[in-house]
């Protein structure tokens, strides 16, 4: 008997498909006689490498080598070739359906994601908005693996579970930061303080502050900057020049795979709603996120977090954008400006507290 093997589909940005890790995870382990092939571009490997034996990965460049209808057609080809038995569709964009509409035509089981857009625009109304929580990726990806016959529960703690510590293997990093952490055992603070829209970004000098804050109050602490771009390169260079226990993550290490190494090791991550805030869910970390622009309610909230570790002002207006990327009809951008940097110390404080006490 033909033995069944799911391709999964999940392009888009990091965050998104770091989010698919805890329901494949858990498909494969509670169903270990299916394959699973995650398609998705190929920089996002190492979520999905060693998470499980019957998972595999596919990486695709669709604005290169498959860009296009005739890209398109051949990556079609290329997937034909493992003949899968079902198609879950967890993007369902133009290209994730182009490939579902050739899966269909070929009597190939189909199913894709209930994006939930109705909800979602209740939410970010001008009028009448309605704060209600809406279904999470996580929910609505084990959904359409239902919908294919596979029921799910969702069971996941760390990409590095297998590991005898539960950590990444600290051994694989470099010196430069091995360094800073066997010499600053303690407390470990990771910051991720940019992502992709202004209406998501901790305005800097706010930023500068919580940082300078917690060197006052944990003068022993290794603060990681995470990020790379020009602002990261501009903002953390400065940083790193008036605050000596602080070290720009990018400028050590290259990898996805060594980030997630050194995040694994980290206290606490101070994010905004972005990737990393998603990274450090992904291997058990305790994340204090700031919302400005988005909301909790959307469900992008990271796997495992809680909501009390998530800082946001009390505003009318929020949230405007389920993604971040409308500008602020105010012209202020309220929802970060009015967020003290001595609330988001505090959060982080407690946090340290706790894990301290326990």
């Amino acid at each position: 008997m033909k033995k069944d093997h799911i391709l999964v589909i999940r392009f888009s940005a990091l965050g998104d498909v770091a989010m698919v890790v805890p329901v494949v995870y858990s498909l494969a382990k509670q169903h270990p006689d299916i394959r699973i092939t995650v398609l998705s571009r190929a920089p996002f490997r190492p979520l999905f490498e060693n998470l499980a034996p019957n998972i595999g990965f596919m990486g695709a460049d669709l604005k290169r080598e498959y860009k296009g209808i005739r890209g398109l057609n051949a990556l079609y080809r290329r997937l034909t070739a493992k003949q899968f038995t079902a198609i879950a569709d967890l993007h369902s964009v133009l290209r994730s359906e182009f490939l579902r509409l050739r899966f269909n035509m070929s009597r190939c089981r189909v199913e894709h994601i209930n994006k939930h857009r109705k909800g979602r625009r209740k939410l970010t109304s001008n009028n009448n908005k309605q704060l209600i929580q809406q279904p999470t990726p996580f929910q609505n990806y084990v959904e359409v693996f239902e919908r294919l016959g596979y029921s799910i529960n969702i069971q996941f703690t760390s990409i590095f579970a297998t590991s005898p510590t539960g950590k990444g293997d600290l051994s694989l990093l470099p010196e430069s930061v091995l360094s800073p952490l066997t010499s600053h055992p303690s407390p470990l603070i990771g910051i991720a303080p940019f992502a992709a829209h202004e209406g998501k970004i901790y305005p800097t000098p706010l930023m500068h502050e919580v940082i300078r804050q917690l060197t006052l109050k944990h003068p022993n602490a290794r603060i990681f900057l995470f990020g790379r771009g020009e602002k990261e390169d501009q903002h953390f260079t400065e940083w790193c020049k008036e605050f000596p226990t602080c070290v720009f993550v990018s400028q050590h290490l290259q990898s996805m795979n060594e980030e997630l190494i050194l995040m694994s090791h980290l206290d606490v991550m101070l994010s905004m709603d972005s990737a990393n805030m998603h990274l450090a869910s992904l291997i058990g970390i305790p994340v204090v996120s700031i919302w400005g622009a988005t909301h909790p309610y959307a469900g992008f909230m990271g796997w495992n977090q809680t909501k009390d570790n998530a800082i946001q002002a009390d505003l009318d207006c929020r949230p405007c954008s389920i993604f971040g990327q409308k500008p602020c009809k105010r012209g202020d951008y309220a929802c970060m400006n009015m967020i003290k940097p001595e609330t988001v110390v505090e959060k982080i404080n407690t946090l340290l507290q706790t894990k301290q006490n326990n």
